[in-house]
């Protein structure tokens, strides 16, 4: 690949800006990758590169976010790794080549995890605003920008969400860290007087307060969900849960009988054989499918744990149903406040929740009726081939020949 490629890659993102322009992309457009790409060579300018080296920089800086023109926010890296893909397929590029940058786009996504220097330095230009004064404006464009591209719910709370942003944040080379720490710090300090400023009011007074604000200006969203559908939602939830409670009781009446059936086999049963040997065979069928029985009911209601925490990103994207306790039930209390909080803001994210729950609670009863109906026919047939078992033993037993002892006769006389 000649030298020729760094224009050329150039030229490919600008042309795409060009081709398909988005007018929502306020912040991650084509300015946006001019920039990251500047800072880039600022940042590999301090360390010694070998020209192989710069090009894998260069191109990822140019490609990491050409995947917003085409895809959704969470997805946009893989996208952009396709797009480079195309594009060094068309310059004959090699595989290490284009491998090494996917990993440098890649290494983009939150959370960032870089694994050696090149990747870095493309993570340390993707941010390298927020060690800087021009932090407050990219902020304030990546808001609006998200506004636009209807991502309403990764905006509630910008304030903490910016917060935790920041300090959560690190930049990985050592030139970023000695120019731009003390930069970060101002801007996370900025950003704390900002949220402390916003939540000085009680948040739940807040809330009431601004509903009443947006009906009064007739600015609220029409519910899309009207009180019939709500009814329905509510009926099926319980209609769910009453059919659960109906499986495990028919579970239960079959671990209970077997069980008594069990005890009364090892307690009674099992000492007959040392005599009637001939009954050892039907026991232990017998055995077989009471213990098999026991088993497949208890897996219908055996319950499944999971992992019960959930990340901001999750809450973000809406991939994560707060109705359900597993998904939270190791969570702190402000987490899952500001969580409901979030949801309860996004009418789609709630009712979709509803929907969500309503579908796993049909899930896993579709699994427990299934097991239970496995663990109802294991008990028939035992019963069946128990008793005709126990019946072929007795009928073909043949009982052993006992010795009569006569009584001497009385000699003559």
């Amino acid at each position: 690949m000649s030298n020729s490629i760094y224009q050329k890659a150039e030229d490919y993102v600008s042309n795409l800006f060009d081709e398909y322009p988005h007018p929502n992309l306020l912040f991650h457009n084509l300015e946006h990758t001019q920039n990251v790409v500047n800072r880039a060579k600022e940042i590999a300018a301090h360390y010694q590169l070998s020209d192989s080296e710069m090009q894998v920089i260069y191109i990822a800086a140019w490609f990491h976010d050409t995947g917003h023109l085409f895809a959704e926010i969470d997805k946009h890296e893989e996208k952009s790794v396709e797009i480079m893909r195309i594009f060094m397929q068309q310059e004959n590029a090699s595989e290490e080549l284009a491998k090494s940058v996917e990993e440098c786009i890649m290494a983009t996504k939150m959370p960032r995890e870089p694994k050696n220097l090149l990747q870095e330095i493309v993570c340390d230009a993707d941010t390298y605003h927020f060690g800087t004064k021009d932090f407050k404006k990219t902020n304030r464009l990546v808001k609006k920008e998200l506004n636009l591209r209807n991502y309403q719910t990764l905006t509630f709370d910008w304030e903490k969400n910016t917060l935790d942003i920041l300090e959560g944040h690190q930049f990985f080379t050592s030139y970023c860290k000695m120019l731009l720490d003390e930069g970060k710090q101002d801007n996370i300090e900025r950003a704390r007087k900002k949220y402390l400023k916003a939540t000085s009011a009680n948040a739940s007074n807040t809330l009431f307060e601004d509903e009443k604000d947006a009906q009064a200006q007739g600015k609220q969203k029409t519910s899309l969900v009207t009180r019939g559908i709500q009814t329905m939602l509510r009926l099926t939830s319980e209609n769910h849960l009453e059919l659960s409670n109906m499986a495990d009781g028919k579970a239960n009446i079959l671990i209970s009988v077997n069980s008594i059936i069990i005890s009364v086999i090892l307690s009674v049963l099992l000492r007959r054989l040392e005599v009637d040997t001939h009954l050892t065979i039907p026991t232990i069928i017998f055995l077989l499918f009471s213990v098999s029985t026991i088993v497949l009911a208890i897996l219908a209601t055996r319950p499944k744990v999971s992992q019960g925490r959930f990340s901001k990103n999750d809450i973000m994207s809406k991939r994560t149903n707060l109705l359900f306790f597993g998904n939270f039930y190791k969570s702190s209390l402000e987490e899952y406040q500001w969580a409901m909080g979030t949801m309860m803001k996004d009418k789609d994210y709630l009712y979709g929740s509803l929907i969500q729950d309503i579908h796993q609670l049909g899930v896993v009863l579709g699994r427990k009726y299934r097991l239970i109906r496995a663990a109802y026919n294991v008990f028939m047939v035992g019963i069946i081939v128990s008793v005709i078992a126990f019946g072929l033993a007795v009928a073909f037993h043949e009982p052993a020949n006992t010795t009569i002892i006569s009584s001497p006769s009385t000699p003559p006389l």
